[in-house]
């Protein structure tokens, strides 16, 4: 039994993401391959070729696969697991992996189990399910599983690993899209779905500016990544890429702050699984307060400048 992991990458650097998913791969107990497909990504290899837990990773250079596109990439991972003979295709459950690994399961004729939280077995796995209010437990007798991995229930694979680095023959360009642009979000905090900490605003900051103004300096004492509920997201008090919940980012930080965040059933999807959960809200009732391990029933615009000037 041998697996194949696609990397998430930007060219330069691995995504923290792959690093769970290697981990998710080695509880399969069978041979863990990595798929690296991009343009100019032999530092991404080489740094890969360094996680404990590989046995080969596979390198895919060409520069119709540095644009990252769901056409390219996908037969890209179809071509080398049709080489290589692979039972298993795994990706984590990001934008990438969403964009991509669909596609694969349809080119292999195969269901695609999406967003597993454990594995029971090479053919077992468990997922969750009503916004993750339940777990069910999936069994798949296709020949190729092909599955996407939620990173939050995987911890990272670290390195002392020395896997073989291999070059594979680069498909064709499929000419079926073309990237025109590509706007990034750069910011000096931590990116969202790697953070350690996050603190989180919710409809209950009142505004934009108000977002900023309370959340901010507390972000900047803790060393914080910034998120929002989907209200806050709708209102339009930040930008999309702020989410966090089940159509947002799925995250579970050491520390989560949630400010003005009632707890829509939708929200606490995505950042229930959080080791503390601190909950800021003047009612009492809020459903927040249910998964928080500490909660304050308080006006944030008064605790949240003092909790600050504590810190």
């Amino acid at each position: 039994m041998t697996i194949l992991v696609v990397a998430e990458h930007d060219n330069a650097a691995l995504k923290s993401a792959t690093l769970n998913t290697v981990t998710a791969a080695a509880r399969l107990g069978g041979e863990v391959h990595l798929l690296v497909a991009g343009a100019g990504v032999g530092g991404v290899a080489e740094s890969a070729a360094k996680l404990a837990g590989l046995a080969k990773v596979l390198v895919a250079d060409a520069a119709h696969l540095g644009e990252q596109s769901a056409e390219n990439v996908a037969a890209q991972i179809l071509a080398v697991v049709q080489a290589g003979g692979y039972s298993h295709v795994l990706a984590p459950a990001t934008t990438f992996g969403k964009n991509v690994l669909p596609r694969v399961a349809a080119l292999l004729d195969v269901a695609q189990i999406s967003d597993i939280v454990g594995i029971e077995a090479s053919d077992t796995f468990v997922r969750p399910i009503y916004a993750g209010n339940a777990l069910a437990t999936v069994k798949s007798a296709d020949a190729v599983k092909v599955i996407t991995v939620r990173t939050t229930a995987f911890e990272a694979a670290g390195e002392g690993g020395g896997a073989a680095v291999a070059a594979v023959d680069a498909v064709a360009d499929s000419g079926q899209s073309k990237l025109v642009s590509r706007e990034l979000t750069k910011s000096a905090r931590p990116e969202l779905g790697a953070a350690k900490i996050i603190v989180s605003g919710g409809r209950g900051v009142g505004s934009g500016e108000n977002y900023h103004r309370l959340l901010e300096p507390l972000a900047d004492k803790l060393g914080a990544a910034l998120g929002a509920s989907r209200a806050a997201v709708d209102a339009g008090f930040v930008p999309n890429d702020y989410q966090v919940g089940q159509t947002g980012k799925i995250v579970a930080p050491q520390l989560y702050v949630a400010v003005g965040i009632s707890g829509a059933i939708q929200h606490l999807a995505g950042m229930k699984d959080s080791k503390v959960i601190v909950a800021i809200n003047k009612d009492p009732e809020a459903p927040i307060f249910q998964v928080a391990d500490y909660g304050l029933v308080a006006d944030l615009f008064e605790a949240v400048p003092q909790l600050t000037s504590s810190l």
